[in-house]
């Protein structure tokens, strides 16, 4: 890593040490997102890390952006779930694909954390077949689009004032044609966005239900062209997969920030614990875990800015950063032992935090798939080389 970019993630480091961490417990008591801090990583130029400079962005790369959610949830894994899903799942894929009026009417505001971002793809019966089971519907009406429909488990869901939705524009028998993305302003009449929900962990990532109700959207705010939101939910989920992936190293090091003084300090038998093999084999565990995760993120991130990155890989770094991650935060609980236990000790919330990666960005089941069908298909014989069907 060169000094530019260890500056940069000092940076981060620095800001969210100072007005993240001390603010952690609290959010995941109190469920709530600060309001504040929307502004506060915009004038810090941190939502913005892959947008041009001259919408206010910082004009970086994926893996400087890697970087700053690594930080970021190293001091609160529910703030880094919430600002990925602004900064990359939102703003980067509109820049990335939407047109001059929409960039200027959207992009500077995203970046400075003026307006809040969200994307809505998940519904009650739709999850891992999004394509083949979404109900949420859009039919053309002159120069708008009457909405109807429900999406749920939608990060930042209740705190957006810009949504991406997928919504289905056609016959199901168009398959992948089927499905448009537009984008919804959050004080358009017939669309509500419900309270947060109680989640388990990530508490503070404002999760929410999205109802639509004859809410209409002007054809002006389709993203990208109308039955092309398949095509651009299988682009954007690349990024989105390695970014994501830099969340539980980010708690993975959260870990062993708060383990390292404790096993300094705990004694047993007249000595500190950390002077006990079982315990230096747990510590063991947990450093090669984050270090392998690390640098596959961090490799997968730099060949996707060298237009290099596979699918395959973007899904694999987070399946095994998501996987590496839970065992680290089980062990961590039980380095600390009791006080580990305790809800007023931050292990615990790791531990919560953890577990949504292996749901979120397509289920561990999925990722699974994706990979071994991707493997199956580069490995075929050149004349035996079919078409296979994609999956989120």
């Amino acid at each position: 890593m060169d000094q530019q970019m260890q500056r940069f993630r000092q940076e981060v480091h620095n800001f969210a040490q100072s007005e993240i961490a001390p603010r952690a417990a609290k959010i995941d008591q109190d469920n709530r997102f600060p309001p504040g801090l929307w502004h506060s990583l915009g004038a810090v130029g941190l939502h913005g890390i892959t947008i041009p400079e001259k919408y206010g962005g910082r004009g970086l790369d994926y893996l400087h952006h890697a970087i700053a959610m690594e930080e970021i949830s190293r001091a609160s894994g529910s703030i880094g779930l919430s600002y990925i899903a602004h900064s990359n799942i939102c703003l980067d894929n509109l820049f990335l694909v939407g047109n001059a009026e929409q960039h200027e009417k959207y992009v500077p505001g995203l970046c400075r954390g003026d307006l809040v971002g969200a994307l809505a793809l998940s519904e009650p019966e739709a999850g891992s077949d999004i394509l083949g089971s979404m109900s949420a519907s859009a039919e053309r009406d002159g120069e708008h689009w009457v909405v109807n429909g429900t999406k749920t488990w939608i990060t930042n869901g209740y705190d957006a004032d810009v949504l991406i939705v997928y919504l289905r524009t056609a016959d199901r028998s168009l398959g992948s044609e089927s499905i448009t993305a537009f984008l919804v302003e959050r004080d358009t009449p017939g669309f509500v966005a419900h309270e947060p929900m109680d989640k388990l962990g990530m508490r503070g990532s404002n999760t929410s239900t999205l109802e639509f109700n004859d809410c209409r959207i002007p054809h002006s705010n389709v993203l990208g062209e109308v039955g092309g939101g398949a095509r651009l939910m299988m682009q954007c989920l690349d990024t989105e997969r390695i970014l994501l992936a830099a969340g539980p190293v980010g708690i993975m090091q959260a870990a062993l920030d708060l383990v390292l003084p404790q096993i300094h300090s705990r004694q047993q038998f007249g000595k500190s614990i950390g002077q006990f093999e079982l315990i230096q084999a747990k510590l063991a565990d947990i450093y090669a875990s984050l270090q392998a995760a690390r640098a596959y993120v961090y490799d997968v991130a730099a060949r996707y800015d060298g237009s290099r990155a596979m699918r395959k890989d973007a899904a694999a770094c987070l399946m095994f950063a998501a996987n590496a991650a839970m065992p680290a935060m089980v062990d961590t609980i039980q380095m600390l032992g009791g006080r580990g236990y305790l809800n007023e000790s931050a292990a615990g919330r790791l531990l919560r935090d953890a577990k949504v990666y292996q749901i979120g960005g397509g289920t561990d089941e999925i990722r699974h798939i994706v990979i071994g069908r991707e493997l199956f298909a580069e490995s075929r014989p050149e004349q035996e080389q079919i078409p296979i069907a994609r999956m989120a």
